[in-house]
């Protein structure tokens, strides 16, 4: 009966003032999920089961703690919108009823590792050298002791070399639409692994034991413990630690169950006590033996200090290190509690948190008058020996928030702390003052997208949160326990479509800044991509956020003055910059790129090849010992520092089958840039153009999206191709020397009689690079002398056309002035030219050159007939209306993007898996190798030639 809800009526009585009072029903609470959350949070130091890696895993544990998750951002094949994935349960590691999955930690690195965390303190460490959802083992659990005085209450993983923060983004006023990009100060790391790509795992126990896992010079994880605290009594065990490198040392914060708050100072000594090699770095070949040396600091009763005993448990513990801030100025390292509460009476909650502070400062010991006046009368000692410095807990002001904080995480290299509440908000306060950052909009000075208006839109009942790499983005987990990701979203949902708006500006300057860091760091930036994604639309959207990423990384465009080409191959941030350019304009496997993302996509793919070539034909002088990919022991002959494999390897098979792929691509895309080249060469609209303005000609082909002339003319894609064209002449030659020397050796065989070597597979891999350079419809020679005529052409063009134009300014420069105002012209052109469909006026008379000279020369040694009615399905660059509607049709058709060969779910799925990438629809074979030359070569493809991660599929999918 009281269940059961009854109308009540007042039957027309007005308020006692004769005013109307609207009845309103409180909020819901958030009940026994936030009570039974703020309750670990208290008991466990670590229980956080939902973690985000900075090469773009998510990893959760499932909610009865049996299982452990794999996620990550993609983009959907159909429509490139992006999502969060269907999860991936591994089978490498399982909790159980009795000792379930509590904790998850992620380390730095650029490769990270995964440790994994059970009731009992159990620790297993994985990696994810290929997918982000495919794990392998590096440190297995199984000889852990099971044992409740191991649980694990903190763990640190060392830091790797922090490198140059970017920005912020400063405009003198509104007017202006520039931005400058500043350089933020990122202070030197503390202790590291003494091979900078890896780091150590440092974990403290309910029982006072400090436990380090770390990697020796072979790759195996090793553990080193020691005691930090005596634990005799329950009263004395550990409930929450915090670990931070500082300067030479590791700070490590405890708490106890007596409320005692203790500072310990952590020393390594990876050589060993007091070994010499401490003083230099040690060698990549030096077998570790580290060595560990505490040092406690300080010991407070942190209750017996604190405003508000009514919470009397610290919810969240950090440990902050020194750190110099933007003007100069350096700050003590910090420790903040965080103690949390979520009570009501009567339906109605009342939320607070209390943030406790504490400075380490260091001070000498006071010395008593008296024996300060003795020691004055003693001239005569002249080494007076120094006090010993101690460190004291300097107590700040707390800080109070009406507020439940679920999770504390650092940001800016720990220049700011972002404070993630129970109900899905966020809160960005400075490290120093602790004011709360972003809470109005600033055009004029952009640090985070959030100055720009942005904000997480999704709010609703949270109890833990993991930030992307970028922290644009997060996975949050509520009330039924799943996974759901907020992204950044413009409060005003349009944020103009030019520059002379102001939050356009202010949301390019935003995204640049928090791309910049990702790409100088390696790190992923998916979520930026998913954010941008519907920006694409706009017109100079994917333009103008490109070029400001080229203006703050200052990456090299210009490759016009070269003929080398590491220096491009090479060039990470700008291969960033195509992959970005490339995703944006990805709307689906049956729709069409847009013209830019056209370009990229041929840019992408035409360096992968280039890499992949240049990798497989010559081995590091490092991994020299028969190792190359073209290289068996046996008998083998040498031609031009190139060994051929002669025996029977399937191994080598896989590599040398990829090559005739890579090849059969190669010249496919030639073939096509001819044709291409020949329709506008007949296409009377397009020649009108040139005889007019050449931007209304650069308007007809990103009409027609037809790329292929600026593939030409800009310098980097124009680069690429001659490269590629020397890699199709080097492997002809191999793939020639390889098929003469396997039918000399059957000659010889049969006419001696002996046995022939076993060819096999390998043989028929070298007989089909052969028919494919034989059968060529490009001579790819004359295709090579025509790129470089063209290269030539431009150089000429720059060199009349800037000058003039620079001579013709209010202001010339003068002496050498003139050439450095050149280049950097000839570089802004060149940026221009790369991002969008501009091309320079200086270009008009070298283009009609090149259509009616050098391009009619080209096709008197060609057959045009077989180029127009070749087949180019295997590029994916067709994408008119009946080249789409023949893709559709072949249905289930893909092409591996490693071996370049059609593949049928239904012939291959069931026999080897499928990798597919997160931002394009590529997909390639999961290919391995144990040799270490093969393994060189398949490394290159650890990422898609987009620089998209991979997702492994499962066998009865084709979505991630």
């Amino acid at each position: 009966m009281l269940d059961t809800a009854m109308p009540v009526g007042l039957g027309g009585v007005e308020d006692l003032f004769g005013d109307e009072v609207p009845l309103s029903i409180p909020p819901k609470t958030q009940g026994r999920h936030l009570y039974q959350r703020l309750d670990e949070l208290r008991n466990r130091g670590c229980c956080q089961t939902v973690a985000w890696s900075r090469a773009g895993n998510i990893a959760s544990i499932s909610p009865d703690g049996m299982n452990l998750e794999l996620r990550m951002l993609r983009a959907h094949p159909s429509n490139g919108v992006w999502n969060l994935s269907e999860p991936t349960t591994t089978d490498l590691v399982k909790g159980s009823v009795v000792n379930p999955l509590v904790h998850l930690e992620w380390s730095p690195t650029t490769a990270p590792d995964l440790a994994v965390f059970d009731s009992v303190g159990r620790v297993m460490i994985m990696n994810f050298p290929v997918s982000l959802n495919n794990a392998y083992v590096n440190r297995k659990w199984d000889a852990d002791t099971v044992d409740d005085m191991n649980v694990v209450v903190g763990c640190h993983w060392l830091p790797v070399a922090p490198l140059s923060q970017y920005g912020p983004a400063t405009k003198p006023s509104k007017s202006h639409r520039v931005y400058q990009y500043e350089s933020s100060f990122v202070h030197a790391i503390g202790p590291h692994h003494p091979h900078m790509s890896k780091s150590a795992l440092f974990c403290v126990t309910m029982g006072g034991l400090l436990k380090m896992y770390w990697s020796q010079n072979n790759g195996r994880i090793e553990e080193t413990t020691m005691e930090l605290e005596s634990v005799c009594s329950s009263d004395e065990l550990v409930t929450h630690a915090s670990l931070a490198t500082d300067k030479k040392y590791i700070i490590i914060v405890v708490t106890t169950a007596t409320k005692k708050l203790k500072v310990i100072k952590l020393e390594i000594q990876w050589a060993g006590p007091g070994a010499v090699q401490e003083k230099t770095q040690l060698s990549q070949t030096a077998r570790l033996n580290p060595s560990l040396v505490e040092d406690h600091l300080a010991t407070i009763d942190w209750l017996q200090m604190v405003d508000e005993p009514s919470l009397p448990e610290f919810t969240t513990l950090q440990a902050l290190p020194s750190i110099i801030d933007n003007g100069g100025k350096a700050g003590l390292p910090l420790i903040i509690g965080v103690r949390a509460r979520s009570s009501g009476v009567g339906g109605f909650e009342m939320m607070q948190t209390v943030i406790d502070r504490w400075e380490c400062a260091e001070q000498k010991s006071a010395i008593q008058t008296a024996f300060e006046q003795i020691g004055s009368r003693r001239n005569s000692v002249s080494n007076i020996q120094e006090l010993p410095i101690s460190t004291r807990l300097k107590r700040l002001d707390p800080i109070t928030i009406n507020k439940t904080v679920i999770g504390v995480q650092a940001s800016q290299y720990g220049k700011a702390l972002v404070f993630i509440m129970s109900d899905g908000s966020v809160e960005h306060r400075d490290r120093f003052t602790f004011e709360e950052l972003y809470t109005t909009t600033n055009e004029s000075r952009i640090m985070n997208l959030r100055e720009a208006g942005w904000a997480f839109s999704e709010e609703g009942p949270c109890y833990q949160a993991a930030f992307s790499p970028t922290q644009c983005s997060m996975i949050q987990i509520g009330d039924d326990g799943k996974l759901k990701w907020s992204k950044l979203q413009h409060a005003q949902g349009d944020i103009g479509d030019s520059n002379n708006d102001g939050v356009y500006c202010a949301s390019i300057a935003g995204l640049s800044i928090a791309a910049a860091g990702c790409v100088h760091t390696q790190a992923n930036f998916d979520d930026l991509l998913a954010i941008a994604h519907p920006l694409a639309d706009k017109k100079r959207f994917t333009q103008d956020w490109i070029q400001e990423l080229i203006r703050i990384l200052k990456i090299q465009v210009d490759y016009s003055q070269e003929s080398h080409h590491e220096s491009l191959m090479r060039n990470n941030s700008l291969h960033a910059c195509m992959s970005i350019m490339n995703s944006l304009g990805f709307k689906g496997e049956l729709a069409p790129r847009s013209f830019q993302s056209k370009f990229a996509n041929v840019f992408l793919n035409v360096r992968i090849i280039v890499i992949l070539t240049t990798v497989a034909c010559n081995t590091p002088l490092q991994a020299r010992d028969k190792v190359s990919p073209l290289d068996e022991p046996g008998k083998s002959f040498i031609s031009y520092n190139t060994c051929l494999p002669l025996t029977h390897s399937d191994r080598i098979i896989e590599v040398v089958e990829a090559l005739a792929g890579e090849l059969k691509w190669s010249i496919d895309l030639l073939a096509w840039i001819l044709d291409c080249l020949f329709e506008l060469m007949s296409d009377e609209t397009f020649v009108q153009h040139l005889n007019g303005k050449l931007s209304t000609a650069a308007e007809y082909l990103q009409e027609r999206n037809d790329v292929a002339l600026h593939v030409l003319l800009c310098s980097s894609t124009r680069s690429f191709l001659l490269a590629m064209c020397r890699r199709i002449a080097h492997l002809d030659g191999i793939s020639f020397r390889a098929v003469e020397f396997y039918r000399k050796e059957a000659a010889e065989a049969e006419q001696s009689g002996v046995a022939r070597l076993p060819s096999g597979q390998l043989q028929q891999a070298y007989q089909r690079m052969q028919r494919v350079t034989s059968t060529s419809l490009v001579p790819v020679g004359e295709f090579e002398k025509m790129l470089n005529t063209l290269g030539h052409d431009v150089k000429q063009a720059y060199a009349v056309y800037l000058p003039a134009l620079l001579k013709q300014s209010s202001h010339p420069p003068q002496g050498k002035q003139i050439d450095h105002m050149v280049r950097s012209s000839q570089a802004q052109m060149e940026m221009v030219m790369l991002v969008s469909r501009q091309v320079p006026p200086a270009f008009m008379p070298l283009i009609k050159k090149f259509l009616m000279d050098d391009l009619r020369a080209m096709r008197a040694q060609t057959d045009p007939a077989q180029l127009f009615f070749a087949d180019y399905a295997a590029l994916g660059v067709q994408d008119d209306a009946c080249s789409l509607a023949a893709r559709a049709a072949r249905g289930g058709s893909y092409y591996d993007v490693f071996k370049r060969v059609e593949l049928r779910p239904s012939a291959t799925l069931a026999v080897k898996p499928w990798r597919r990438c997160v931002r394009c629809p590529a997909v390639m074979e999961d290919v391995s190798s144990n040799r270490p030359g093969v393994t060189y070569v398949v490394a290159q493809q650890r990422k898609c030639s987009c620089g998209g991660s991979w997702g492994l599929l499962a066998k009865d999918k084709l979505v991630l």
